[in-house]
């Protein structure tokens, strides 16, 4: 249990990226293109390794969240930019989240009909589980339920990946030898779409608090967060490659929840009802540990923008920790678990597509955020980045800013 305390944010922080969309690009990536691209979600993942790795470096060496060092740095205006996009993601993801956990929970238990209606119903009610659960228990109740998550999502997906095994050579060879299955077709889209899509957007931002509540304070504790970081996205990884694995073994159609739905009806098919409610188990395992992750972290984010934007603090005084008592964070946590429910309505493709393009539009910000505030020694001493991170941050720039681009376009 000491363990899983030291190495608990990578964790948490992997888990709550890890949502249904990311869910269906892996496997439907894996069903057109079979294991040909496994190499695209550990790249994806070590992309997102070095982003966070950034942000735990400019915390430690400054005593600020990154976003409490963007308002110090840059002005106030970084607040209000920032606030109606968190606004905006705030209520495309949770829709995502309730619609995802609904479909999940209508598979596994059809007390409705209509299962359109229970979709809407099941997801309701899991926002509200997950509000009385982070408001109820605070962050060792939600560190808990979220470890407990964690493991059946990973122990499912991982068990039924060796049960399709296709082969050790053709694994390795998807691993270790990079390549793109149909680059005239759809292969370079599939495989873009899954590296955008391993490890989360907006949440990696959360690590940060996440580590506070640890008491994790000082550049001593550095290589701890690479550590754990390390940890989480090799788990992020390891889960979108067995994600792709079962899906290689299938054939599916569709987008979103649906494309979950229909690859858990084909392993039925495959490996018996069994099979299904296995596979099911998983994927509300993911879904529920990234709406509970989403639902504690994000209004840090809130209040911390908050008490920076519009709370005056006396010059060089130390700025206070989020508190989740206080009315910013309590009250953002209702929003977030309530408004969102209006967004049950519209199908899940559509509101997919709406937030995957606006997290698609965050990463390359936050690479250029890492890029200028980790830049400048006058700010993190001798932590300033090396040439290697400065090389990956470039091409994260480039490549989330094309694939925004895309998703914009479309």
């Amino acid at each position: 249990m000491k363990l899983l305390r030291l190495l608990g944010p990578g964790i948490l922080v992997a888990a709550t990226g890890v949502g249904a969309g990311d869910l269906a690009t892996a496997s439907f990536a894996g069903s057109q293109l079979g294991t040909a691209i496994l190499w695209a979600a550990v790249l994806g993942a070590f992309l997102k390794f070095v982003l966070n790795e950034g942000l735990a470096r400019w915390q430690l060496a400054t005593g600020d969240t990154l976003l409490e060092g963007a308002v110090l740095r840059f002005g106030r205006v970084v607040g209000w930019l920032f606030l109606p996009y968190l606004f905006l993601w705030s209520f495309f993801v949770g829709a995502a989240l309730m619609s995802a956990c609904g479909a999940a929970l209508q598979a596994l238990f059809p007390l409705f009909g209509d299962a359109d209606r229970g979709r809407m119903v099941y997801g309701a009610l899991s926002s509200l589980l997950g509000l009385v659960l982070v408001r109820a228990g605070g962050f060792r109740l939600f560190e808990r339920v979220m470890t407990a998550c964690i493991g059946v999502m990973f122990a499912t997906v991982v068990v039924m990946a060796v049960m399709l095994w296709p082969g050790t050579a053709e694994v390795l060879r998807g691993l270790l030898l990079p390549g793109i299955p149909d680059l005239r077709g759809e292969g370079v889209v599939w495989t873009v779409a899954l590296m955008g899509g391993v490890g989360g957007t907006l949440t990696v931002l959360c690590y940060g608090y996440w580590i506070r509540e640890e008491g994790r304070a000082g550049i001593a504790d550095l290589p701890l967060c690479r550590i754990d970081l390390g940890l989480g996205y090799a788990m992020t990884a390891l889960f979108a490659i067995a994600m792709m694995i079962i899906g290689s073994q299938v054939q599916i159609d569709g987008r979103g929840t649906g494309l979950l739905l229909a690859l858990a009806d084909r392993l039925g098919a495959e490996l018996g009802a069994a099979g299904r409610w296995m596979f099911l188990v998983g994927v509300l395992g993911a879904v529920v540990s990234s709406l509970l992750g989403v639902w504690q972290a994000v209004p840090y984010l809130f209040a911390d923008l908050w008490s920076m934007t519009f709370v005056r603090h006396e010059a060089g005084a130390a700025r206070p920790a989020v508190d989740t008592r206080a009315a910013p964070y309590r009250v953002y946590l209702w929003l977030l678990a309530l408004v969102p429910m209006l967004g049950l309505v519209l199908s899940f493709k559509e509101i997919q597509k709406l937030y995957a393009t606006m997290g698609a539009t965050f990463i390359p910000l936050l690479a250029l955020a890492l890029l200028l505030m980790n830049g400048r020694r006058a700010w993190v001493g001798a932590h300033v980045n090396r040439w290697p991170t400065v090389i990956v941050l470039l091409a994260t720039l480039v490549f989330f800013a094309t694939l925004g681009w895309l998703r914009i376009g479309e």
